[in-house]
């Protein structure tokens, strides 16, 4: 079993990786000589960090930035490369609904470690491969470009980056949200989000997702709480076990999981952690593999919500275990979003 780093070789790799992140900017964002000008996308989005959906106006109304001449093009792609790696997807006219015409497209975006399904993006083709069959554009970790390539009649082939924030929205932040910009992929966790370069080109930048710990639910009954959960990237031949952690001094109670595979469940032991010292306390829960490996905190964390604390709002509830004792207990996310339970033993109050 690999032990887990220690502090400062975690933050020496954290470093390590948000600067060759940077190096990648960089150079996917740099335009050479006689490039043609940046074209301003319409829409430009990725949903889940798995489907990417972008279009593009016949006509810019940014001077700044050049538009598609939607009565010389007969075909275009977008090019999704990053090295030697390309992925075209397909892009077709249609009509806007205030008028003029849209070249738009829709591809289904995969981690490399994801398993692919040939049903789930039959548009897209790998082009290093095979271009005439249907590939998967399943991107590795680091930054993608993004580019449109249109041929017109006379087989002209004109290749454009897309621009973003360009002009008086370049330095606009936009409000805030009740939800992220991006979210990770809720099953892989890999997160795939739209980033721009210093020249104000668009890239794809992709980060896989540390190992997690996540909650999917949390059942109340009457005499308890059940949690479930599963494990996201973690080591398939580990053995994985639960604890609550007190926050206030760090005293543990073992949890009994159960455990399908990558899936778990549990309920909460109530009466031992209430019975643990006198008083309300607030207790964390923790899913670690042996005593020398990571620690990984329960809770909700492949989620775009920005506050999960104030978007799912629970109450107190009072619960009656079948020793007799009545505990009240308020299971709860915290802002960052990890999963915590309140409990207090209200037998003698209550007698």
């Amino acid at each position: 079993m690999t032990p887990a780093l220690p502090p400062a070789a975690r933050r020496l790799i954290a470093t390590v990786r948000s600067t060759r992140f940077r190096a990648e900017r960089a150079a996917a964002g740099r335009v050479g000589g006689g490039a043609q000008p940046l074209l301003a996308p319409v829409h430009l989005s990725i949903r889940d960090s798995r489907t990417l959906n972008v279009a593009f106006a016949a006509v810019s109304a940014i001077p700044t930035v050049s538009a598609i001449p939607d009565e010389r093009v007969e075909r275009a792609h977008l090019v999704v490369s990053r090295g030697h790696r390309r992925f075209r997807i397909p892009l077709a006219f249609e009509q806007h609904a205030h008028g003029g015409l849209l070249l738009s497209g829709t591809a289904t975006l995969r981690d490399v470690r994801d398993t692919p399904d040939v049903r789930d993006v039959p548009d897209v083709r790998d082009v290093p491969d095979e271009p005439n069959t249907p590939g998967h554009p399943r991107l590795g970790e680091g930054v993608w470009r993004l580019t449109v390539v249109t041929a017109d009649a006379s087989g002209r082939v004109l290749r454009r980056g897309i621009g973003i924030g360009i002009g008086i929205e370049a330095d606009t932040e936009p409000p805030p949200t009740p939800t992220l910009h991006h979210a990770p992929d809720p099953r892989t966790g890999t997160l795939i989000r739209v980033v721009r370069c210093r020249s104000g080109r668009a890239v794809l930048q992709v980060t896989r997702s540390r190992p997690r710990a996540e909650l999917t639910r949390f059942v109340p009954g009457g005499d308890g709480i059940t949690v479930h959960g599963r494990l996201v990237m973690t080591g398939a031949r580990r053995r994985w076990r639960a604890k609550a952690v007190r926050r206030r001094d760090g005293v543990t109670v073992p949890v009994g999981a159960v455990w399908e595979g990558p899936e778990f469940s549990f309920r909460l032991p109530l009466a031992e952690m209430a019975g643990a010292s006198p008083g309300q306390w607030v207790w964390d829960f923790h899913v670690e593999a042996d005593s020398r490996a990571a620690t990984l905190p329960l809770g909700r964390w492949l989620s775009d919500v920005r506050d999960p604390s104030a978007a799912y709002p629970t109450p107190f509830r009072v619960f009656a275990l079948p020793s007799g004792a009545l505990v009240r207990a308020h299971a709860h996310f915290t802002k960052s979003g990890g999963f915590a339970l309140t409990c207090w033993d209200i037998s003698k109050e209550t007698s």
